[in-house]
């Protein structure tokens, strides 16, 4: 399954900022990167998710640009791996895994069920621009790739497929 030119699905979850937030209100502001994460103890989203810190400011000031990073995991869990992890992103818990399921889907790990680790751009109607679906959980795409994503009129800035 893959969502890249499709519509995103919409959804709503609960935020480490204390609000819920709405995929689709996002949108109204500018282009938004969904984050799809395993969960809390994941060293490789903890890695994903400070580079996309590092870079969230600048996307969100100069392009408009929002980031959801959704972690398959209670508010509780997830608030506590912002505040380890020291992030200038709101966490968004999933915890049953609904969200995940639309976008790239869910396994059964040691740890439960979890989220398969996935990146999407969606730009302001909605539509999937980009999609990277991680084959093994340390696949990733970083924050700095996405911002010149973006910048290049979502194309990839080194001229790849």
């Amino acid at each position: 399954m893959t969502l890249e030119h499709d519509d995103a699905p919409d959804f709503t979850l609960d935020s480490t900022a204390g609000e819920p937030v709405t995929l689709s209100e996002t949108l109204a502001d500018g282009p938004t990167v969904v984050l799809i994460n395993r969960g809390h103890w994941c060293s490789f989203c903890a890695e994903q998710l400070q580079t996309f810190s590092e870079v969230s400011y600048d996307l969100w000031f100069h392009d408009d640009v929002d980031i959801l990073p959704v972690v398959t995991d209670p508010l509780g869990a997830v608030t506590e791996m912002r505040d380890r992890y020291d992030l200038d992103v709101q966490l968004l818990a999933d915890p049953t895994g609904e969200v995940a399921e639309q976008y790239s889907g869910t396994e059964e790990t040691s740890h439960g069920l979890t989220g398969i680790a996935a990146t999407y751009v969606v730009d302001t109607d909605g539509t999937v621009r980009y999609e990277q679906v991680a084959d093994h959980p340390g696949d990733r795409t970083y924050g700095n790739y996405v911002r010149y994503y973006i910048r290049n009129d979502f194309a990839d800035p080194f001229g790849g497929a």
